[in-house]
Parts: structure tokens; C-alpha cells; sequence
């Protein structure tokens, strides 16, 4: 495994001491940083609607790019004087441009590889699953697995977990796995529970969960977290050629609804190389920030991998750590029992001592971790973990740790998570997503599920996401769930201002780039996103419908609309003629 890792390229450093600020930026980005001047852009963008997020100088009219980075801000006649002869022009008509957007939770690479398989995300019955799976079956090579994705029981008529009777009513003959729309919970058919040996007899994995028939104790199919993995292992991985195509297909959906910036969570080593062979040969269109399991500790330590190890395309960000699973499936771990299921609390992963020796561990190395914490039991063993690390580590802090999702709180937890100076990453998305949450854990605990703007208030960091493929890959719609979607009952709603924050200024501070990016300022990566309106003078049930025109990443086109690529200017025409003497 080490060997795998040890070809990305280290040109940054993570932790902010003020040594490490300048290590930000590699080498070649303050040499490209020192010859940026006011003269002769390569790409400018004018008559735009060009909204800064920098308080200093909240809006503009143009702006002009230089070797990737914005040179200038402006009036449409200040950029044109400093356009080089062959620069590209962009006259934009009044479209609005925002800085890049970020995705600070995705399973990108899994996300490519799903959209090979069958979605089951609109299925409302097992008859629908059933069929969707046949149809599969014919689209997949004989003998091979046929695998589907997207299912919640909440959504079918039975109300109910598939079993591994109705797979085998669709495809009797051949191994099937399905995969629950929160990925912490899979179905297999009898032919898959052979190959993977799991009977009565089988011992549960530590954090893993089988069901068994209450009548004949035999294994329902139904595979909770960790168990998952019995199964997973048998599953054929793609060869590197398929998943280069598998995760370029994932790109292209991304970088088409707004984003530059996207934080990838890996699962196998074989995505590092891949993503690796593909930012070699330029092939990346979008920044990746890998996140890599808790498990890869060992031999990244052994290589000297830190957050911040790669360049500016493609870099080691975190360690994703698990505490629990999910609300969904029921295996959040909460401090009191589910409402609607009493005989449980959860799923807990790790024990608090080893998720203590994990933090401490990557503090220990100046790696950021990013820790899944759904139920309010997990989100507490995550900060204890985080606060034991800062008096063993005395730089822990400065790594600006992370809780993935952080759903279920109180007051209490609040409070510890601004204290501990941890940063939540929210996918508000799960708002509308999720509306039994109030039979879940009942209303008492409910009115603090997705609390958005109770963090944002007590001054905690706040950082946006997806969790694509639970939840799809566009950041507006997120946004949008941000500023529209709670309910009496659970969920808060946060100002348009603030949803934008999560999704650029403040993701940029979870990876320490809040002085390269996140807002559009002279100096910074140019890191844009063109849209048709703006999303801060329209009503925000409107935001949903806006539509992306084009995504720039570093100053190249990384996603143009028909519509954009009508508004390129002639150089000529935008050019003030020169009086003759």
C-alpha cells in the first residue's frame, strides 16, 4: 500500500505555523504568484454580475485571469486595458459569477462505479426492485454480479427490508447485491451469501451486523455496516482503464453543476493510483481533496504522508475515521434508544479508546481527520477523541479537525464542538431526504437533527456537501435544502449569505486555502462559477432552479454551456480603438 501512495508529488504543507503559510503554495504557484502582473491577461470575463464573497469589495463588473490566478477586479473598461492580444474575452451579458463551489463530502469513485449498475432510487415497491434487477441482469456479462443502488424501505409500499428471497425471485442463479441509498446497509441473494460463507454460524465482524430470520435463524441477506464487507470482497473490482472512465463520468456531473473543489473519500488504493495516472496526464477537471480510511494510518506514516502531501490538483487531505452508521438504517449511534425501534441505539464502530488512538495517531503525523458522526452518542466519543488528541498533540488543533455530518445534538454538544474548534461538514440535502426523523428519535431530539443555524450561531465552522451518492452531486440544490427545507419539526434553515459560506469561504478554511480561494480576490485561484441569476436577489425557493453556465477551474473552462459558449468575444470588438496621431 505504500508503495501505491508514495507517487504523489508533496508540494504542501497543512498545518498553519507561520513557517507552513507559505508552504501553502508550492514552489511553482509563487513563482507563477511573482510574475502575475496587471498587464497582458490570457482570460478576461466582462459585464458580469460578479459576486466576491470578500466584505472588502463584495461586487464587481470584470475580472481578469493571468497563469491561473485572478489579476484583476474591476470595471469592463479597467479589465479590457490590461487584456493581452490573444486573450480570451468572455462577455457575459449580465450572467453572475460566484467563486468556485465545493463538495466537502463525496464518494466520488464510488459514485462513478454506481452509475453502472441499477438505480433503484425511484423504486417505491420490491416488484420495481425486482425488475430493475432483471433488466440489469441483461445489461451485465453472464455469471457476473448484478448490483443495484439508491433503495429506501421508507420509500416502498412493503415498508420493509429487501430480503434475499426477493432477490432470488428476480435472479435466482447468479450473485445480486443491493445497496441502500445510505450505503451503510446491503442486501444479497442466496447466491452471494454462498460465495461470501456467511450462515447461522458466521461470527460478526467488530461493527457489523447480520439479520437473522426470528423463525429459522437463517441469514436474512440484510448486511448492516462493517458486515457489508463479507460480501464487498467478492465483488470483481473494476480494471484501472474502467474506473479512469467510471470516475471521469462522475467528474464531468460534477464540475457541470458548479464545482472546482471537490473532498473525495477512497476506499481501495487502486483509486489513489487511478486518480494519480489521471492528474499526470491532465485528466482531472475539478481540485481533489482525497480522504483516506483510518485504516491506511500505518503505511502513510511510514512514507511521511501529511494533510497537504500532493499539488495543487490532487492532494492527501484527511483521515476518514467511523464512529457509526446511519439514521436511515438505524445504526447511528445514539445515546437513548430509537423512538420507532426500542430495542436498539445504534451501531458503534470503533470503541472510545480506539477511536482515541486513531486521532492521536494522525495528529501525530499532521494529518486532519475527518470523523463520520451521525447519532449524538458518536458526535460525542468523536470530540472526546479530538480533545484527548490536543493535550497529547500540542499542533492537533491547528489541523482543524472535522465531524462528518454531526445530524443529532443538543445545547451540550454545541458547545463542545465550538470549543474544540471542530469543523462541522453538513450536507443539508439530508433536510428534505430524511422526513421521518421525527418517528426516528422522536420530537424531543428531533428539534436539534441538521441543527445548521444553532451551529452557525454558536461560531462554529461550517462546511457544505453532498454525501453523493446518498444525496446528488449539486451543490445549488444543497443550497437550496440550506435556506428552504426545514420543517417545524427538525432541520434549521440558514441566510442564502451563510449557505454560500459553507460551500466557499468556509470549505476553503477546512483545507487551509482561505487565503488562495473561496472568495474572488486579487491573487486567489481562479476558481469561478457562472451562473444565469443571482442566488442572493432572487426568492430562495428559486435557488434549486438556477442553472450553471460554465465552471472555471483554475482559470480553464472546465464546463461550458451552449449558452456560454455564445457569449466568447471577438478580441476585436472588445478592443477600444486606438487613435491615429
Amino acid at each position: 500500500m505504500a508503495g501505491r501512495l508514495s507517487g504523489l508529488k508533496n508540494t504542501t504543507r497543512s498545518v498553519p505555523t507561520r513557517s507552513a503559510r507559505k508552504a501553502q503554495i508550492s514552489p511553482a504557484t509563487r513563482r507563477e504568484t511573482r510574475r502575475i502582473s496587471h498587464k497582458d491577461a490570457d482570460t478576461v470575463f466582462l459585464n458580469a454580475q460578479i459576486v466576491t464573497l470578500d466584505s472588502r469589495r463584495p461586487r464587481a463588473q470584470a475580472l481578469a485571469v493571468e497563469h491561473g490566478r485572478i489579476t484583476k477586479i474591476g470595471t469592463d473598461q479597467e479589465i479590457l486595458s490590461i487584456a493581452g492580444r490573444e486573450a480570451h474575452i468572455w462577455d457575459l451579458g449580465g450572467a453572475t459569477v460566484l467563486p468556485g463551489l465545493t463538495d466537502c463530502h463525496t464518494h466520488l469513485v464510488s459514485y462513478g462505479i454506481e452509475l453502472s449498475g441499477a438505480n433503484l432510487r425511484k423504486a417505491t415497491s420490491i416488484s420495481e426492485i425486482q425488475d430493475s434487477l432483471r433488466k440489469q441482469s441483461k445489461r451485465t456479462r453472464a455469471e457476473g454480479w448484478v448490483l443495484g443502488y439508491g433503495w429506501d424501505q421508507e420509500k416502498l409500499r412493503e415498508r420493509r427490508f429487501p430480503n434475499r428471497f426477493d432477490l432470488d425471485a428476480a435472479i435466482p442463479d447468479r450473485p445480486v447485491c443491493i445497496f441502500r441509498v445510505c450505503e451503510h446497509i446491503c442486501v444479497a441473494n442466496s447466491v452471494a451469501l454462498q460465495l461470501a460463507n456467511i450462515t447461522t454460524a458466521t461470527e460478526l465482524p467488530a461493527g457489523g451486523v447480520i439479520d437473522h430470520d426470528n423463525g429459522t435463524g437463517e441469514p436474512t441477506g440484510v448486511l448492516r455496516e462493517n458486515a457489508m464487507n463479507l460480501v464487498h470482497s467478492h465483488i470483481p473490482a473494476l480494471d484501472d482503464r474502467e474506473l479512469r472512465k467510471a470516475i471521469s463520468l462522475a467528474m464531468h456531473r460534477a464540475v457541470s453543476a458548479g464545482l472546482t473543489s471537490i473532498h473525495c473519500i477512497v476506499d481501495e488504493p487502486q483509486h489513489v493510483r487511478v486518480l494519480q495516472a489521471m492528474n499526470r496526464a491532465g485528466e482531472l477537471r475539478a481540485r481533489i481533496y482525497v480522504l483516506i480510511p483510518d485504516g491506511w494510518l500505518g503505511p502513510a506514516g511510514q512514507i511521511g504522508i501529511s494533510t497537504g502531501f500532493g499539488d495543487e490538483m490532487l492532494r492527501i487531505q484527511a483521515v476518514k475515521a467511523f464512529t457509526d452508521g446511519s439514521l436511515g438504517a438505524r445504526t447511528a449511534a445514539l445515546e437513548s434508544p430509537y423512538s420507532d425501534s426500542p430495542d436498539t441505539r445504534g451501531v458503534q464502530i470503533h470503541s472510545q479508546d480506539e477511536l482515541n488512538a486513531i486521532v492521536e495517531s494522525a495528529a501525530h503525523q499532521g494529518l486532519q481527520v475527518a470523523i463520520h458522526a451521525i447519532g449524538d452518542h458518536a458526535v460525542a466519543m468523536a470530540l472526546t477523541a479530538i480533545e484527548n488528541a490536543r493535550l497529547a498533540v500540542p499542533q492537533s488543533d491547528k489541523l482543524r479537525h472535522r465531524i462528518e455530518h454531526a445530524s443529532v445534538l443538543n445545547p451540550d454538544l454545541i458547545k463542545r464542538i465550538r470549543r474544540a474548534r471542530v469543523i462541522a461538514s453538513v450536507q443539508p440535502h439530508f433536510i428534505p431526504s430524511d422526513p421521518w426523523v421525527p418517528a426516528r428519535v422522536g420530537r424531543e431530539r428531533a428539534r436539534f437533527v441538521y441543527a445548521l443555524r444553532s451551529l452557525l450561531e454558536s461560531g462554529t465552522t461550517v462546511v457544505g456537501g453532498s454525501d453523493c451518492p446518498v444525496e446528488p452531486i449539486d451543490p445549488l440544490e444543497g443550497i437550496s435544502a440550506a435556506v428552504t427545507s426545514a420543517t417545524r419539526d427538525y432541520g434549521e434553515r440558514v441566510e442564502i449569505q451563510d449557505a454560500l459560506e459553507m460551500f466557499t469561504k468556509n470549505a476553503a478554511y477546512a483545507t487551509h486555502e482561505e487565503k488562495l480561494k473561496g472568495t474572488i480576490r486579487e491573487g486567489n485561484m481562479a476558481d469561478l462559477v457562472v451562473l444565469d441569476r443571482d442566488p442572493l436577489r432572487i426568492p430562495p425557493e428559486e435557488i434549486r432552479k438556477i442553472k450553471v453556465l460554465a465552471t472555471v477551474v483554475g482559470g480553464r473552462i472546465a464546463y461550458a454551456s451552449r449558452r456560454f459558449q455564445a457569449m466568447k468575444a471577438s478580441n476585436a470588438r472588445h478592443r477600444p480603438a486606438r487613435k491615429r496621431s
